[in-house]
Order: structure tokens, then C-alpha cells, then sequence
């Protein structure tokens, strides 16, 4: 008879997703995974079945945790759409400059899992192109919406400024994590907003 877990796996997988969100996939060991959960190898291994496993779930709730709060910004009908995508770059500002235990940005987990392991991982790129998708539509529709109303740009179409607003994000993140101030970051967001403003 096996016995009953003693742990609380949704709290092992949030220090999990923290621990390769600092460090990466490949430079996170088992024995990294063990001394963030507090759990032994057998307990990992019993539980999450591999190191890559327990990766796909982190990025997995990382996205969740991420993407969810985005989609309900972009979709907010109470605030007009060029608003909508301030806040956003806003809150990307706030996350990059939350977490900085070496006076650095650990980035985004789904930023640097796409650099890092970028068509070398077949179901971290699917579970990455799957967010993505569900990220520019969000802009999408929220750009079109803007632009209907007269508050964004029409010098290109929707699904262009989605992908530009989308790589915007991508490199503040990446700007932040590699040392960027704060005022430098904020910069970029402000310049996005003006490339959107009629």
C-alpha cells in the first residue's frame, strides 16, 4: 500500500515554478528542485515523474497565473482599449521591478523559456505557441476595438500592432532582466503608446 503524500503539491509546484523561473530549465538541478519544494528526490520523482514533467507544470501555472489576469485587463469593457494596453505595460513595468534579488529582473518565465529552449522543447514551444495566441488575440481585439472607437492608430491593421505590442512586451522584459532601470523600461512602454496614439 503506498503512502499518503505528507505535502502540499500545489505549494511544491509554486516553489518549483519560482526555481526555474530564476534559473532556468537547464541550469535548475534536481537538487535545486529539492532544497525550493523541501521535498526529497523520491518525492519529486513520485509526484512530478521527471524534471521535465515538473517544468511543463510550472510553466503551466506560470502561464496561468500570468496570461489570466492579461486577458481579463484587455477584455476590460470599463476601461477604453488604448487604456487598457497602458495598464498592461504598467503592470509588466511593476513585475520586472518586483522581483530583483540580485538588482536584476528574473524576467518572465515564458520569455526565457523561449529563449532558452526555443525548438529544442516540442511541448514547451506548443504550450508557448498556445499562450501567445491567446495573448495577441487579446490585443487584437482590443487594438481593433481602439481603433473603431478612434483611440488607437489605423496606420496598420490590428493583428500588426498586436505582434509590435507583443514584442514590445517581450523586450521590456528581457531590457529588465538584463539590467535596465526602471526609467529606461518605462521609456519603451511610453514610446509603444505614442506608436499607438492617432
Amino acid at each position: 500500500m503506498a503512502r499518503p503524500r505528507t505535502f502540499d503539491e500545489g505549494r511544491a509546484l509554486d516553489a518549483a515554478m519560482h526555481a526555474f523561473w530564476a534559473n532556468g530549465y537547464e541550469a535548475t538541478s534536481t537538487q535545486d528542485l529539492c532544497e525550493a519544494t523541501g521535498l526529497g528526490r523520491s518525492s519529486i520523482y513520485n509526484t512530478f515523474s521527471s524534471k521535465h514533467d515538473l517544468f511543463k507544470r510550472s510553466l503551466a501555472r506560470y502561464i496561468e497565473l500570468m496570461t489570466v489576469p492579461q486577458i481579463e485587463l484587455l477584455e476590460d469593457p470599463e476601461l477604453p482599449p488604448l487604456e487598457r494596453i497602458r495598464v498592461l505595460l504598467a503592470r509588466i513595468v511593476e513585475t520586472e521591478f518586483e522581483h530583483r534579488p540580485d538588482g536584476r529582473s528574473i524576467g518572465c518565465l515564458t520569455v526565457n523559456t523561449v529563449v532558452e529552449l526555443a525548438g529544442r522543447d516540442p511541448e514547451a514551444d506548443a504550450m508557448l505557441v498556445r499562450d501567445q495566441e491567446v495573448r495577441l488575440a487579446a490585443l487584437r481585439a482590443a487594438i481593433a476595438a481602439g481603433q473603431l472607437a478612434g483611440g488607437i492608430a489605423t496606420r496598420r491593421a490590428p493583428e500588426e500592432l498586436a505582434r509590435f505590442v507583443n514584442a514590445v512586451v517581450g523586450g521590456m522584459r528581457v531590457a529588465a532582466k538584463g539590467g535596465a532601470d526602471r526609467a529606461a523600461v518605462e521609456a519603451v512602454a511610453a514610446t509603444a503608446l505614442d506608436a499607438l496614439t492617432p
